[in-house]
């Protein structure tokens, strides 16, 4: 945990405070809690002036979301942050606000975290990212340098009437792409679980909402420096585009937000620039607009280019999100996972990594599904069938790079509280540094969609070979008392 931050995988959490989906739910600071307690570093806050415009709000700006007051957030954070971890928590605030509620802003800041808060000395960019080590206990602030408020509401404004176009597109019949289909076919899509018509692209372009669509102000009469000089991590999209986006200045450090649109067009031009940005820069990466629903995007493509804020929507559901708690489970659950050696690393001519190199592979991992055990004891005994046992079939997999993702299931054994499968899958992998196992259990049926049995997802980088009791969870991923499998995991 000694190297710089831009060398970790860093959990992060998309509109932190939300409690439900992205236009009509409430904001609340019980999210935020339970994303701490799951041990999500990284806690996005939406901050807007109240009606009265004499105080700071938290809100999803341009929709029906009901507030929470900042201050609000910022005491769970205070009290929740360092239970389920020690190390850093990260504030990324994106700021709506005049500079004199900036400066109010920073008060509260100042009094509710104290000596707990990092930051530079002066206003200036870090040259050079701290460790997770260095910065136990501490709390980080990150967004853009003070920027005018007129330029914040254009911004809202923009972001407002994109988001009713969505809707409209919406109510046309355009998909959500609802994320428990990203990956859930045994025959993987090949171009990656987050392809999506081009005709969308104008909607998914940019969520304006995101902090750093409005540039970096030139009008620094109007700034708040009390606030200011609290930003330790810089954020803001430089003039000139996706080029200059990721040049790297060997004298300061930033972050940088695109995204999940974004990056994937920017990936098949610029793959090994995003790679080199990402060895000392941050790049946070955040779910396209129309994801009104909460759910969720492919982690895989963002953590292939060394991205490190990858933010999903915690309050959602699905597939994705089981394979990022699968992720963060390395490292004893503390929020921060050491990227592989290949993306830190430059060759002798300065070469990087790059993404779009088709690999050989490497591994091979071999798993048994032995049987299964714990549904009597943990689901009322009429939950599956009314009349007679559950008839369940497991699912195994590899959530990882295109070529390795894959999914292979057992039989379906009937009538059985008990399943013994006995069955032996492979699967031959190409980069296993970002491979997450994936586990289902399902029960067959024959006349509505099968029913849910229990789910988990396993780091391949701490996976332990031998056999395993491997405890499954929930459709929110919270630990079943009794519901376990045994399995035989090998990787050669």
């Amino acid at each position: 945990m000694n190297a710089p931050l831009s060398h970790y995988y860093i959990h992060t959490g998309h509109n932190s405070y939300l409690t439900g989906n992205q236009l009509s739910s409430d904001c609340s600071d019980v999210p935020i809690k339970e994303a701490l307690l799951r041990g999500v570093r990284v806690i996005e806050l939406d901050i807007w002036p109240n009606s009265k415009k004499d105080d700071v709000d938290v809100l999803h700006g341009g929709t029906l979301t009901a507030p929470v007051p900042l201050i609000k957030c910022f005491q769970c954070i205070k009290e929740h942050a360092f239970v389920k971890s020690e190390y850093p928590v990260v504030i990324t605030l994106e700021d709506h606000l005049t500079p004199d509620l900036q400066a109010k802003v920073a008060g509260m800041i100042t009094q509710t975290f104290g000596e707990v808060l990092f930051y530079p000395p002066g206003s200036e960019c870090l040259k050079d990212f701290p460790s997770p080590e260095s910065l136990k206990r501490r709390i980080i602030i990150s967004t853009k340098p003070p920027s005018e408020y007129l330029e914040a509401k254009a911004a809202a404004e923009k972001a407002a009437a994109k988001a009713a176009a969505a809707g409209n597109d919406l109510k046309r019949g355009a998909s959500l792409a609802p994320d428990e289909e990203a990956w859930g076919s045994e025959v993987p899509d090949q171009k990656g679980a987050v392809a999506e018509d081009d005709k969308q692209n104008e909607l998914d372009e940019n969520n304006s909402n995101e902090e750093e669509d409005v540039e970096e102000s030139k009008c620094p009469q109007n700034e708040a420096p009390e606030y200011k000089r609290l930003i330790a991590i810089h954020a803001g999209k430089p003039k000139g585009g996706l080029v200059e986006c990721l040049k790297v200045d060997p004298n300061k450090v930033r972050r940088l937000s695109l995204s999940e649109q974004q990056l994937e067009k920017a990936s098949v031009t610029y793959g090994k620039e995003i790679v080199r940005f990402t060895q000392r820069n941050i790049l946070r990466v955040y779910p396209k607009g129309i994801r009104v629903d909460s759910s969720n995007y492919n982690p895989m493509i963002g953590w292939s280019h060394g991205a490190q804020m990858v933010a999903f929507n915690m309050q959602g559901y699905g597939r994705s999100l089981w394979v990022m708690q699968g992720m963060f489970r390395a490292n004893g659950g503390c929020g921060y996972v050491k990227k592989p050696d290949f993306l830190l690393t430059t060759g002798p001519n300065n070469e990087v990594f790059d993404p779009q190199h088709k690999s050989s592979v490497k591994k091979t991992l071999k798993v048994k599904v032995y049987m299964g055990e714990g549904w009597y004891y943990d689901f009322k005994h009429t939950h599956f069938d009314a009349y007679s046992p559950p008839d369940f079939y497991a699912r195994v997999g590899i959530a990882g790079v295109a070529a390795d993702t894959q999914m292979k299931k057992t039989k379906t054994l009937e009538d059985d509280w008990i399943p013994a499968w006995d069955e032996s899958f492979e699967f031959p992998l190409t980069c296993p540094e970002l491979a997450v196992i994936r586990i289902e259990v399902h029960e067959y049926d024959m006349s509505e969609k099968d029913d849910f049995g229990g789910q988990t997802s396993l780091p391949l980088s701490e996976l332990k070979k031998g056999i395993r009791a491997v405890p499954l969870h929930d459709r929110k991923g919270e630990k079943y008392k009794s519901v376990k499998l045994l399995m035989h995991f090998d990787l050669v």
